[in-house]
């Protein structure tokens, strides 16, 4: 009997020390999330350069009437490239229309892709895609290089490639606006300038 009755106290023991681990562990978990900025999209160095003109391109709709890339002067224009087969690609654009509707009073957002037009059309019907400009051409995604999907470029009123890369999460696609804004304009250079701005520090010191 005596015994049995250390076993109990020997295993409740054993369970309070287990959730006091985990409890500190989560916690630590959550000072890690604080600490650490989501990463911004990864920019490629192909096609136009940040800063350079788009080419000028007018685009087939499969929504509507053809588009010019860049969109009418005074207004910037987001071009999210997509896959019909791409699963991240379905998972962002909820965020996509998202951003559609909280910045139409300055930006565009245009979808694009290439392929068979039937499956991009299956793809309009089920993710309700009609109200977006939806280009299907393979010289726009060769005009920017695009070699790995999902993909955004960020045009600005000007008609100039404001920021661009791989986004594979909402935060992602965001910090394509926060590099328009800070003119960093990617998480590679954002780096490498704090690396820059550290060694300059120690050299100094």
């Amino acid at each position: 009997m005596n015994i049995l009755i250390f076993s109990n106290i020997a295993l409740w023991v054993v369970v309070l020390v287990q959730i006091a681990i985990i409890f500190a562990l989560a916690r630590q978990i959550g000072i890690l999330f604080e600490r650490v900025s989501p990463v911004g999209a990864m920019i490629s160095d192909s096609g136009p350069d940040i800063g350079e003109a788009v080419p000028q391109m007018t685009l087939p709709n499969l929504n509507g009437p053809e588009f010019a890339l860049g969109g009418p002067e005074g207004r910037a224009q987001l071009v999210f490239f997509l896959s019909t087969t791409c699963p991240i690609c379905k998972a962002l654009l909820p965020a996509i229309k998202s951003i559609r509707d909280d910045e139409k009073g300055w930006l565009d957002v245009a979808l694009a892709s290439d392929g068979r037009e039937a499956a991009h059309r299956r793809l309009i019907e089920a993710e309700d895609l009609n109200s977006f400009p939806y280009a299907l051409s393979s010289d726009l995604g060769m005009t920017f290089k695009v070699a790995k999907l999902p993909f955004a470029v960020l045009i600005g009123p000007d008609g100039k490639v404001r920021a661009k890369g791989l986004v594979n999460s909402r935060e992602q696609l965001e910090s394509l606006f926060n590099a328009s804004e800070t003119g960093i304009p990617s998480y590679q250079a954002a780096v490498a300038q704090q690396m820059g701005a550290t060694q300059f520090s120690s050299e100094r010191i």
